[in-house]
């Protein structure tokens, strides 16, 4: 499977959330109907900083061979937190429905699924060398 699609995707995705989050976290939390407790908006912007180097790891990276036992690490790594955050998305839903967390809980679950199937593929290797 070529990676280097998913891995920009990946990359462009969490950074903008990861500098949204990071950078206007109180406009973040009014945009999601929630007050902004300072308790919270350190929350979000630790949650930002995640993502922002999930992201920086993800570019540096998308170039590299993924699936079966190459870069295991990194594939399982974005597995977790792609799916872990869909499900959580999924599952509060209802309480926040928003076309925000609609949208965002949308690409985490296609995130999750693709990199579940990288996860458990067996690595294509381009013409030119490169992983895709």
């Amino acid at each position: 499977m070529h990676t280097r699609g998913l891995m920009s995707i990946s990359a462009a995705f969490l950074g903008g959330i990861g500098l949204s989050l990071s950078f206007l976290p109180q406009e973040t939390l009014g945009a999601l109907g929630v007050p902004p407790l300072t308790a919270l908006v350190i929350l979000v912007q630790v949650t930002g900083a995640l993502c922002l180097g999930f992201a920086i790891m993800n570019w540096m990276a998308r170039g590299v061979l993924m699936g079966g036992i190459y870069s295991r690490p990194l594939a399982i790594g974005n597995f977790l937190h792609f799916a872990v955050v869909a499900v959580t998305l999924l599952k509060t839903m209802t309480a926040l429905d928003t076309i925000l967390l609609v949208a965002v809980a949308a690409v985490y679950t296609v995130l999750a699924a693709w990199f579940g199937l990288v996860l458990f593929t067996s690595p294509v290797r381009d013409r030119d060398g490169g992983s895709g």
